[in-house]
């Protein structure tokens, strides 16, 4: 089973939305998990965004990425520029990728203009995901 270590920088929206993501179109065959450089513990409007798209991450929490320097991951994931530059070495063979998306916890505005927000990095999210499940599906298998 092939891990993904997903990477942003408080661990509360995009990681963890990539997360819920590569679970599914994986069918369970990676072994997801996310993590910051720094914690700012799940955000309520991604977990409510992600429900509206079927995908439960209620349970997923915010964590360190020096809870898992001890892993070996296959593949490394950073979803912000942030973290991309502040992503530590990892004592492996990863395949390092990145993919900026915006950050919707950071629109202010109408409560309709952050929901808009959420769902816009939301489908951005959830279309690369299903293209790198499936790329790196077809690359194993």
């Amino acid at each position: 089973m092939k891990k993904v270590l997903v990477l942003c920088t408080g661990n509360s929206c995009r990681s963890q939305m990539a997360e819920g993501y590569l679970r599914h179109f994986s069918n369970q065959q990676f072994e997801v998990y996310s993590a910051g450089v720094e914690t700012h513990g799940l955000n309520p409007k991604a977990v409510t965004c992600m429900l509206q798209d079927g995908i439960d991450i209620s349970m997923h929490t915010s964590n360190l990425v020096d809870e898992y320097k001890h892993l070996h991951f296959d593949y490394v994931l950073s979803v912000c520029d942030h973290a991309a530059e502040r992503c530590p070495v990892f004592p492996s063979s990863a395949i390092r990728l990145h993919h900026d998306f915006n950050d919707p916890s950071k629109v202010q505005g109408t409560a309709e203009a952050i929901d808009q927000a959420f769902i816009a990095t939301r489908t951005a999210i959830k279309t690369y995901c299903e293209q790198l499940a499936q790329g790196i599906l077809n690359l194993e298998g």
